[in-house]
């Protein structure tokens, strides 16, 4: 195994237990781009995010000059970028969708407050439902019809997180919780409050939130199920068990009483595992029957973003 490919695998298992387990049940190759795409995704995310000597907004231009000179075919030195450029022509990634992952992140940067909740969509959309529509490339899916449940798996995660990371977000002085939901459960205008600790009366408000959010996210699961008809089997188990463990998550924070200030909800290793095996399932349940689609690389050109793909 190569330096780069031990590198990009160590990225998604020192920073996500549950991505790094799903990836490992892909074909060998889109488990090797999947692990790439997801590194320069967390690169990006870390250069932004984390404080260090590179301003937010310089990090941010960066990493756009770095996405324009990969598609221009600029040779790159950093291995993390040598390796996704290799993906991205590899593969067909268009364009669009990294730049739009970029774009969520400019959301970060720049301190967006959320006054409706299809703004968060839209944020949801730009920093997940892209990597899911990468990786429909790195899963060799030919038929666009799959790229809307794909977006939707995206959706549903990042509400997902979200909600498991109200405190957290909270105490760095962020709330994605969308102002019309909170004002919904009576805690318009939550984010004037964000200098100060969350009140009793304002995590009552979250956790009305939660409870909504969250029956929304298990929509968009539901919608991404009907994608798993359009990838190969080993693709469609991997991408089923990682919807199956994010969505126990939500159960988690269902199972704590929807407490926006309670420990943060994990699964455990063992309950990853049996919702593995309930993936395999269903995955073959679902596919009983259905034609044989075989894993090629690069087999899908068309390009889909933005709120076409956002509906249920």
């Amino acid at each position: 195994m190569s330096l780069e490919v031990y590198s990009e695998r160590a990225s998604i298992e020192r920073h996500s237990k549950s991505f790094a387990l799903a990836s490992r049940l892909l074909p060998r190759q889109a488990g090797h781009d999947a692990a790439v795409v997801y590194a320069w995704c967390r690169r990006a995310d870390d250069a932004v995010d984390e404080a260090g000597p590179e301003p937010p907004e310089q990090a941010l231009a960066r990493l756009r000059r770095e996405l324009s000179e990969l598609y221009a075919g600029e040779a790159a030195v950093d291995p993390a970028l040598v390796a996704f450029g290799h993906v991205l022509h590899a593969t067909h990634i268009p364009w669009q969708y990294p730049a739009d992952l970029l774009a969520g992140m400019e959301m970060d940067v720049s301190g967006y407050r959320y006054e409706r909740f299809e703004d968060l969509l839209v944020y949801c959309y730009r920093v997940a439902s892209t990597v899911g529509l990468m990786m429909c490339h790195v899963m060799g899916v030919s038929d666009a019809a799959a790229l809307k449940h794909a977006a939707h798996l995206g959706l549903a995660m990042q509400l997902t997180n979200i909600c498991r990371d109200v405190a957290e977000d909270w105490k760095r002085g962020r709330l994605y919780l969308p102002d019309d939901v909170l004002g919904r459960h009576g805690a318009a205008g939550l984010a004037g409050d964000l200098e100060r600790p969350l009140s009793d009366a304002a995590a009552r408000a979250c956790r009305g939130a939660l409870i909504e959010l969250l029956s929304i996210a298990d929509q968009y699961y539901a919608s991404s199920d009907r994608g798993l008809d359009y990838l190969s089997f080993r693709c469609a188990l991997g991408v089923n068990a990682a919807r199956r463990i994010y969505s126990e998550i939500g159960n988690e924070i269902g199972k704590r009483g929807y407490d926006p200030r309670g420990p943060r909800a994990v699964v455990g290793a063992p309950r990853k595992l049996w919702l593995c095996a309930r993936a395999a399932l269903f995955t073959l349940g679902r596919r009983w029957g259905a034609p044989d689609r075989r894993f090629s690389p690069a087999s899908l050109h068309t390009v889909q973003h933005g709120t076409e793909l956002i509906p249920l």
